[in-house]
């Protein structure tokens, strides 16, 4: 069967995008797609891969967790799983002194679990000026020295991840965006990981537009786009970003950046690192990169 799997990261879109999935439910179901409940996995998965230390599993694994994913009796095409932690939780994003350390070890076992599968990994990925302060902040009180890990902040590069990603494996494909695009390509993003057809309706399509702008903004996108649909997806875009532009909520689409020791001049260097950076992500092989 397909798994698709919503890897993170961390301090992105925080489960949203497997609720609006979920939302689609009646019209997946009929076609073979399966959104299990998260508590039926997560915990699952996490103890299987820390079980298998790096070492291949025992025969038989694959079926046992299919069968306590699955409702009983269910049968499925593909299978839409997330965790946003599902690397590492953000307290541990440097652990080891690297960025993501363990996104290989994971990578390669979740292949090793489904070895027969076909696997498909969706990482959003966030600018780290804003990325590592969100994370820092749910580090529960780390000191900023601990949780840094004597990492150079200039050296965080999302490129490097989705490289070891592929390299760990490779026979997986793997999606990416960039989440401060998410709200313009939201019903792209629940198109891809559900498996949808790319001109299929969505339900939850403007859940994250939705949360981010003024309420007078959603009603009136909301009737507009039911006056004059789309002909195509670049077109909604253009739709969305008009309406962000007007309604947009400031405490939801600015964010205040307060990490110790930096400063104005830090967050644009890091800014500018990030922008060069995805574009090395989207040239890589294997990668399909979603843009806004």
């Amino acid at each position: 069967m397909e798994i698709a799997f919503h890897i993170g990261a961390n301090c992105t879109d925080d489960d949203r995008l497997l609720r609006s999935v979920t939302k689609n439910l009646p019209s997946l179901a009929g076609q073979g797609i399966r959104v299990p409940n998260p508590a039926r996995y997560r915990r699952l998965l996490r103890e299987a891969i820390q079980h298998l230390r790096g070492e291949a599993p025992e025969p038989g694994t694959r079926d046992v967790l299919i069968d306590a994913i699955l409702e009983h009796g269910e049968t499925t095409e593909r299978l839409v799983l997330g965790n946003p932690a599902f690397i590492c939780t953000p307290a541990r994003i440097f652990d080891a002194g690297r960025f993501h350390d363990l996104a290989e070890f994971k990578a390669r076992s979740l292949q090793a679990l489904f070895p027969d599968d076909r696997i498909e990994m969706f990482l959003g990925i966030r600018n780290p000026a804003a990325f590592v302060p969100a994370c820092w902040d749910q580090a529960r009180g780390r000191g900023v020295d601990a949780f840094m890990a004597g990492t150079d902040p200039s050296g965080i590069l999302w490129s490097d991840v989705v490289a070891r990603l592929r390299q760990a494996a490779p026979d997986a494909r793997l999606t990416v965006w960039c989440d401060e695009d998410s709200a313009l390509i939201w019903p792209d993003l629940v198109r891809a990981l559900a498996g949808m057809a790319e001109d299929a309706p969505v339900e939850g399509a403007q859940d994250l537009v939705n949360e981010i702008m003024r309420p007078e903004g959603a009603a009136r996108l909301r009737d507009y786009l039911a006056a004059h649909p789309p002909a195509t997806a670049a077109q909604h875009r253009r739709v969305v970003s008009a309406f962000l532009d007007k309604y947009a909520r400031p405490e939801a689409v600015e964010t205040e950046i307060d990490m110790p020791g930096w400063d104005a001049a830090r967050v644009a260097e890091l800014t500018a690192i990030y922008e060069a950076d995805r574009a090395r992500s989207a040239a890589r092989d294997g990668v399909r990169f979603l843009r806004a």
